[in-house]
């Protein structure tokens, strides 16, 4: 199999949209859950829609972890707008977070974090009973499979096309089932793969279904 993480910095990096403005304020979240796969993630979102992402994803078990660089990405203005409103009705993570409970199963160590020009919060929790941390910490959650799949589809196309089909398709399940995150962040490389006459039309058509379904 061939490199997996340099093809990818250099997919994604075509993926930014010129802005006129730098964000003026940033949320970040960041998972850390060894055993898992990623095992630690990280994601900033800026209030201009822009966001980050990077993770020590692999594509397979016997495949090395994803290059640490991050990777670039535009949100809808719908999650944008939802990541942004759930942060203030959260007090920007500066109240207690945690539950604190020690019966509760690990589901590795999450933060929260805020910043703009007036303050500079955060919160670490493995479980909040807080239920817009509880909504962002899914949406997050989302967004870091959705994105997952990207880095997989990306190194696809390129490599293994016949390989997208399968990806392709459980991604429309996880659609369906609202737990896929912002597809609006793969919009580039399913419109590569939709617009490629040589990915078979089975899976052309999966591409085009997902960014359709981002649009309802």
């Amino acid at each position: 199999m061939k490199p997996y993480p340099a093809v990818l910095l250099t997919v994604f990096s075509l993926w930014t949209v010129a802005q006129d403005h730098h964000p003026s304020a940033t949320i970040g979240f960041t998972l850390d859950f060894p055993g898992a796969n990623p095992g630690h993630y990280q994601i900033s979102v800026g209030d201009n829609g822009q966001g980050s992402y990077s993770s020590d994803g692999q594509l397979d078990q016997q495949s090395e972890p994803a290059d640490p660089a991050p990777l670039p990405f535009t949100l809808s203005e719908e999650v944008r707008s939802q990541i942004f409103d759930l942060a203030q009705r959260a007090h920007y993570f500066s109240g207690k977070v945690d539950s604190g409970r020690k019966n509760i199963a690990n589901t590795g160590a999450k933060t929260l974090s805020y910043q703009d020009e007036h303050r500079h919060t955060k919160a670490t929790y493995n479980y909040s009973p807080v239920a817009s941390v509880q909504q962002l910490t899914s949406i997050f959650q989302g967004l870091s499979t959705a994105l997952e799949f990207g880095r997989r589809l990306s190194y696809f196309h390129k490599y293994e096309k016949l390989a997208l089909e399968e990806d392709l398709k459980r991604m429309e399940e996880l659609q369906r089932e609202g737990s896929l995150g912002d597809v609006q962040a793969l919009a580039p490389v399913l419109n590569e793969i939709a617009n490629d006459s040589s990915v078979i039309k089975v899976t052309r058509a999966r591409a085009r279904r997902l960014l359709a379904g981002q649009k309802r």
